[in-house]
């Protein structure tokens, strides 16, 4: 789906995700001479798991910004013409469009969570649809295609972004299961995951994100970019038609301004929403909070690489912020966040807690509750890469695209 930041893979072995910045820059190291006219040409093929040595393996580090927008724009324009490296460019911008849509219009992932709350009621209480639901994330579904990239997902982390597009409309037209329970499924076992792409990835394969626009997977298709590993030929369904939004969606427009917290008693909070935490331009933090617990992306478990890297994300930032800074950080991993800020606040006489721009997602909402709860103003900082793109993200991806260029400008990277 158009989910990635830059398509990823960095192997079958889920020992290859290495949640540090030291492992993103060397990846991006190794790859950065691939981002031009190859990338274009062979960036659709899947190849299966431990093949996609055609993709950039680096979006799991940039969802979780252990490794920045910036860092990767600057290394590959530095080594291609930007007209060769566009492709490419293009599609590591999908991202930070996502995220800016999505907070453009925030209804639309609380409509989300409300809809797959009712869906999981209705597994309880459809015993056909919970033994179809079963076979799909179970990979039994008889769909050769559909079931590997089911048991790639869940033994990996891992989806090669075509195969994201395929299997998402298989899911819905095929299988006829309803969408939010598999970007559910998606967003579980991701290591990837994001709130903003995933969703309206989902969304933009079924017509309502593109309203009316839907991507059907064709037998053809699959056989040309699988290298002929799959041919569904006569097993998939022949139409997409577009699904109707049920709710009214209220577009805002998102406040990208950072507060002004200069001479206040501020202590500075890691989550794994942003690991480079160094470059918030945040002087000195009377104190440092990580919260690595488990976030609850679900109702339903997670999936254990996602488990797992999340949490490893902010003990990397953790590690580096200590030595950025010259100080230790309090280390929080358990569920409690409320009652975690709540003593770490008082213990500090903290005016103010401070943390990078938390968009649209479960982070936000249980940090913004857990401040709420201890009485401690929560701040802030909106990176200059959000506030460049975002203000451009509020209708379609190739709006954008235009403005490419100028935001390069605007963030020295032309």
């Amino acid at each position: 789906m158009r989910q990635t930041t830059l398509d990823l893979e960095p192997g079958a072995s889920p020992s290859a995700w290495i949640a540090t910045h030291s492992e993103a820059f060397a990846r991006l190291t190794r790859f950065e001479a691939s981002a031009g006219s190859s990338y274009a040409r062979q960036r659709n093929f899947d190849f299966g798991p431990g093949k996609h040595t055609k993709v950039s393996q680096l979006s799991p580090w940039i969802r979780h910004r252990l490794l920045m927008e910036e860092e990767v724009l600057r290394a590959v324009l530095s080594g291609h013409d930007r007209f060769l490296a566009e492709k490419f460019i293009q599609v590591g911008f999908w991202r930070g469009y996502f995220k800016g849509w999505l907070e453009h219009r925030p209804d639309v992932w609380r409509n989300y969570k409300r809809d797959l709350a009712h869906q999981f009621e209705q597994l309880e209480r459809d015993a056909d649809l919970a033994r179809q639901y079963d076979q799909a994330i179970e990979g039994r579904t008889g769909l050769d295609c559909f079931d590997s990239w089911t048991r790639e997902l869940i033994e990996t982390g891992y989806l090669h972004n075509h195969a994201r597009m395929w299997f998402a409309s298989i899911w819905i037209y095929t299988l006829r299961l309803p969408w939010q329970l598999g970007a559910d499924f998606f967003y579980r076992h991701l290591v990837d995951g994001d709130p903003a792409s995933n969703t309206c990835s989902w969304r933009w394969v079924c017509g309502l994100h593109t309203i009316g626009k839907t991507y059907l997977a064709r037998a053809s298709n699959i056989e040309k970019f699988t290298a002929g590993r799959f041919n569904p030929v006569g097993e998939l369904a022949t139409i997409a038609p577009a699904l109707e939004d049920p709710h009214s969606i209220q577009a805002v427009t998102p406040d990208l301004v950072t507060a002004d917290f200069a001479g206040r008693r501020v202590g500075l909070m890691l989550t794994e929403e942003d690991g480079c935490v160094a470059s918030l331009g945040l002087q000195h933090p009377v104190s440092m909070l990580a919260l690595s617990g488990p976030t609850k992306r679900s109702i339903r478990p997670l999936g254990s690489i996602a488990a797992a890297f999340g949490p490893s994300t902010v003990q990397d930032a953790a590690a580096r912020a200590e030595a950025h800074f010259e100080m230790p950080v309090t280390d929080y991993s358990g569920p409690d966040w409320e009652e975690a800020v709540r003593v770490w606040a008082g213990e500090n006489c903290l005016e103010a807690c401070v943390t990078a721009r938390l968009p649209q997602g479960a982070v936000r909402k249980r940090l913004t509750q857990a401040c709420r709860s201890a009485g401690i103003e929560l701040l802030q900082i909106t990176r200059p890469y959000d506030q460049a793109v975002w203000p451009h993200t509020r209708r379609g991806f190739f709006g954008l695209t235009k403005k490419i260029p100028t935001i390069l400008s605007a963030l020295d990277l032309a």
